[in-house]
């Protein structure tokens, strides 16, 4: 089964992913979504979430198998996704993955700093648009401007709406494509500062 949820709380996607585990939906990969098994049988799992990018195979493996000798199986992430997912395997092993307050609160910190660090990374893109005319904030004011069918609006009734309608999705494309790149920012702004306002909370815990 596929579902597709978006979270800034990383403790509140653990207990959703303990309810379907509950109901007999296990975790197999989180990727563009959430990937799961159907079990013959529902399951009291306890999942846990760090947020960790690694520059190195080697250090992801070194990180991965720490936790599997603690007794926690790692289900999904890789060296570069960040998010990376693990399920308790080993009955006498704790219910946490962190040692204390802090260590926790500090996936919420890395989390923040990789979302501002991504809105950061798309400006040079902006002005590199802005400075190269792709960004037309004229097109905003008159969108006519941004329709090149000659005589497209000195022709009418049936002739102007199928010439209109033809050329409408070449338009937007052509004058708001770049939209994409201020929008983007716009949501690592704001999911950086989520994360942020989470780590300053757990950190007060």
């Amino acid at each position: 089964m596929y579902k597709v949820k978006f979270f800034i709380d990383f403790d509140k996607e653990e207990q959703w992913l303990e309810k379907m585990a509950r109901e007999g939906y296990h975790l197999d990969k989180a990727y563009l979504g959430y990937h799961f098994k159907r079990g013959k049988k529902s399951e009291e799992a306890t999942i846990r979430i760090d947020f960790r990018t690694f520059k190195r195979k080697e250090d992801f493996i070194d990180y991965c198998t720490m936790f599997e000798d603690s007794g926690w199986k790692h289900l999904s992430g890789t060296k570069s996704t960040g998010v990376q997912y693990f399920k308790k395997i080993d009955e006498n092993a704790g219910d946490e993955i962190f040692s204390d307050r802090d260590s926790k609160a500090m996936k919420y910190k890395r989390c923040a700093d990789t979302f501002f660090s991504m809105a950061i990374s798309f400006l040079p893109i902006l002005v590199a648009f802005y400075v190269t005319d792709i960004v037309d904030f004229q097109a905003m004011i008159n969108p006519k401007e941004l329709y090149f069918t000659p005589g497209l609006w000195e022709k009418t009734g049936t002739s102007f709406w199928f010439s209109f309608l033809f050329e409408t999705p070449f338009a937007l494309m052509r004058g708001f494509a770049w939209s994409f790149i201020p929008i983007m920012i716009l949501l690592y702004l704001v999911f950086g500062y989520k994360s942020n306002k989470l780590y300053l909370q757990n950190k007060r815990q």
